[in-house]
C-alpha cells in the first residue's frame, strides 16, 4: 500500500503548517510506516494517509512524487 505522510524535519521545533513536508512510501499499513519513519528519522509525524483509487492517481501526477525507500522495511516497533 502506498502511504503520504505529512512530517516536520525536527521534533523540537512546534508544528507548523508552513514548514510541513510530504514523503510518500510503500508498506504494509500506517502502524509500519510510522514505525520505520520513528526509528530511522529524527522526523515529527503529523498524518499518514493510505492512498487509494483516484486519490493515488491524482497524487501520482503531481512532480513531487516519488516514493522514498528506507534501509530496513522490518523495523519493529519499540514501545
Amino acid at each position: 500500500m502506498i502511504f503520504k505522510v505529512l512530517y516536520q524535519e525536527n521534533k523540537a521545533m512546534s508544528p507548523r503548517r508552513e514548514s510541513t513536508k510530504t514523503l510518500y512510501m510503500d508498506t504494509t499499513d500506517a502502524v509500519t510506516a510510522r514505525a520505520i519513519i520513528e526509528t530511522q528519522t529524527p522526523y515529527n509525524v503529523e498524518y499518514i494517509q493510505e492512498l487509494i483509487g483516484n486519490h493515488l492517481e491524482y497524487e501520482q501526477k503531481s512532480p513531487e512524487f516519488k516514493l522514498t525507500e528506507f534501509n530496513n522495511e522490518e523495523t519493529e516497533r519499540q514501545e
